[in-house]
């Protein structure tokens, strides 16, 4: 079973969306499983405090280290095969490709951070893999661990009904996905090309594929570079 372990100042967050949907009924059948760990829990003093100053000054609050080292070592024992992953906006951008590597595994740990973020020296102590899904700022990593998520789960087999369905999408092969047509056959004067509708698969693939291309070319051209080095 693919499983998801968050770490949060907000388990009340989750499952959110994912409890709905094609994610919510394979979690109820068992296809993966999501759990919550509370931050404050591994908190120090009367008030659980989970951040304190920035060495060196500067504005807000820093996650500190010794917390949420107590609150990595609790959800993940030592022999956890899991990535650990602090969802950051420093990060590596996450990318389909990574997002099928982490649906094939075991699942994943992921840290959602708050305030400016968190102490270096933990990122280095617990070897966290640094994700960010766009180039913005959130308010925290909770959104980013329901896209990363979402994502992965529904990769896992028994998860989408139609098993070619997320083969062809966005980004798998390196392309945005071509443009998709249904009824009615004429809408405000604009029809489905008539390709479409010739019953000639091949010549059907290769309209599709240049219209990925096209498309990927004029709104994602680092698509196309990254895919000729």
């Amino acid at each position: 079973m693919w499983r998801a372990t968050i770490l949060t100042l907000f388990p009340e967050m989750f499952p959110g969306p994912l409890g709905l949907s094609l994610a919510g009924d394979a979690r109820a059948r068992g296809v993966w499983r999501i759990e919550t760990k509370q931050i404050r829990e591994h908190g120090l003093g009367r008030h659980r405090a989970v951040d304190d100053t920035p060495a060196g000054g500067g504005p807000g609050m820093v996650m500190r280290a010794d917390v949420l080292a107590a609150a990595i070592d609790a959800a993940a024992p030592a022999g956890d095969p899991r990535p650990k992953l602090l969802m950051s906006p420093r990060g590596r951008p996450l990318t389909q490709s990574r997002v099928r590597e982490l649906a094939l595994g075991p699942g994943a740990i992921i840290l959602c951070a708050r305030f400016e973020g968190v102490d270096e020296r933990i990122i280095d102590a617990r070897g966290l893999e640094e994700v960010s899904i766009g180039d913005y700022i959130l308010s925290g990593g909770e959104i980013a661990a329901l896209a990363l998520m979402d994502a992965c789960v529904r990769l896992l087999p028994g998860v989408m009904g139609e098993g070619l369905s997320g083969e062809v999408e966005s980004f798998e092969g390196g392309l945005l996905e071509y443009p998709q047509y249904t009824r009615p056959r004429d809408f405000e004067g604009r029809a489905i090309p008539d390709i479409l509708l010739s019953g000639d698969h091949a010549r059907i693939a290769k309209w599709r594929r240049e219209r990925a291309v096209a498309l990927t070319r004029a709104r994602r051209p680092d698509l196309l570079a990254r895919d000729d080095n």
